[in-house]
């Protein structure tokens, strides 16, 4: 994943709103005007945070005559959860390193006291 399109996806990601429409979208596609009714806000808000969700790759949205229908992109979050995944692995391994050092040190001390 470029780092801009990661940039815009943790950015798109960073809003409750759009947090809200994306759990919304993975039950299924919906329409613009079905993601707004929970949302005490104007079409025109809701559509500029679809706009983000969107450029970010996050959503697609299309027309279907009358219909806006809008979906989610699970291969862009794919791709944020692998990168997200990468370091939470690094992480670990650090923390182990830590638990085992501190184990040892902890042995040590004991074994002097002991």
């Amino acid at each position: 994943m470029s780092p801009d399109r990661l940039d815009a996806a943790f950015s798109a990601l960073a809003d409750p709103t759009r947090r809200a429409i994306l759990a919304r979208l993975a039950l299924g596609e919906t329409t613009v005007n079905e993601l707004a009714e929970p949302f005490d806000m104007s079409l025109p808000n809701i559509s500029k945070h679809l706009k983000v969700l969107e450029g970010a790759g996050l959503i697609t949205r299309s027309r279907d005559a009358q219909r806006r229908p809008c979906r989610i992109e699970p291969e862009t979050l794919k791709e944020v959860s692998g990168w997200i995944e990468a370091y939470r692995k690094l992480w670990e391994e650090r923390f182990d390193r830590l638990d085992d050092y501190l184990k040892q040190l902890q042995d040590k001390e004991e074994s002097q006291n002991g």
